[in-house]
């Protein structure tokens, strides 16, 4: 659940007359992507326009083999960002997404029944940060789901870390996982320096689980029943580094939900991740589970 964005994506800074592709992306499509490639059943639960754009989203999420019936249309406008990708990765951002129509996301429109019987339930933390009505709704897919996995995804444009923090304290009681990235967020969120400390404060909070992301080094997973470390798994190549920790979010919880152990999870998550950055943009390539499998084993894959 989340807000999609419009994806205008380029090659070269931004500038007049740039050569732009665009494309449909937002941290919430990007992980259902990831998941139903993954083999889940997965539908997206997001508000878009009620116009010729809003079908077109909506076009291009079934496509990515996600179902849409829990897309709602209304009157607003349609958030958008800009992302220039340099050859080494490195991405520069801009946002048109204030007072979207995806921040009109709310509680009413969790269907309960839907989110009450789902294998998982996943939300981030740009959901919490868009709009006070999308924070009560999280709050309350986390209140109805048999199993509740979070993403911290902290953006420091959209809101104060005390804010971010506060919204993942009340959370992580409800999670059955917790997925922030070390050292960012969990300098920013939890105060820590390390992977270690931050899951066992998480832990201390009151979740279920948690698996620290570390970039390139790989996942620190902790639990009541394991600690583990999963080594990463090396990008065949880097265009665009977007997407790449949804699809491991989505691919992980996919997973788990289709009876895949964590660390077994876990590495499927941090293969997928590491495919995604060879194409451009959040839904620019999502590898198929055939080709996330392979790369997991350390066989070739062709895009």
């Amino acid at each position: 659940m989340g807000e999609i964005l419009v994806e205008v994506a380029t090659d070269i800074p931004f500038g007049h007359g740039v050569p732009a592709q665009l494309g449909i992306s937002g941290d919430a499509l990007n992980v259902a992507a990831a998941a139903a490639a993954a083999g889940a059943r997965t539908g997206l639960l997001a508000i878009l326009p009620d116009d010729d754009l809003g079908k077109a989203i909506a076009a291009r999420i079934a496509e990515l083999g996600i179902a849409t019936d829990l897309l709602t249309f209304r009157p607003g406008q349609q958030g958008v960002y800009l992302v220039h990708s340099d050859p080494l990765g490195q991405r520069e951002f801009s946002y048109a997404r204030s007072g979207s129509v995806g921040s009109t996301l709310g509680p009413s429109d969790i269907d309960e029944s839907v989110f009450a019987s789902a294998g998982a339930v996943l939300a981030g933390g740009i959901a919490c940060a868009i709009s006070e009505s999308s924070r009560t709704a999280v709050f309350k897919a986390a209140s109805l789901a048999q199993r509740f996995i979070y993403d911290p995804n902290y953006r420091p444009r959209l809101t104060t870390a005390s804010a971010a923090a506060g919204a993942l304290a009340e959370l992580a009681p409800q999670a059955y996982l917790v997925t922030p990235a070390f050292p960012g967020e969990t300098s920013a969120l939890l105060g820590v320096s390390s992977a270690e400390a931050a899951a066992a404060k998480l832990l201390a909070m009151g979740a279920s689980g948690v698996a620290v992301t570390c970039g390139a080094e790989g996942v620190h997973l902790e639990s009541l029943e394991l600690s583990e470390w999963v080594p990463s798994v090396p990008a065949p190549a880097v265009v665009d580094q977007t997407g790449a920790g949804d699809a491991f979010v989505g691919t992980l919880a996919a997973r788990l939900v289709l009876g895949d152990p964590l660390p077994q999870a876990t590495r499927y998550g941090a293969a997928a991740a590491s495919l995604v950055v060879g194409g451009k943009g959040g839904t620019g390539f999502i590898p198929t589970f055939e080709q996330t499998t392979a790369h997991a084993e350390g066989q070739p894959v062709c895009a």
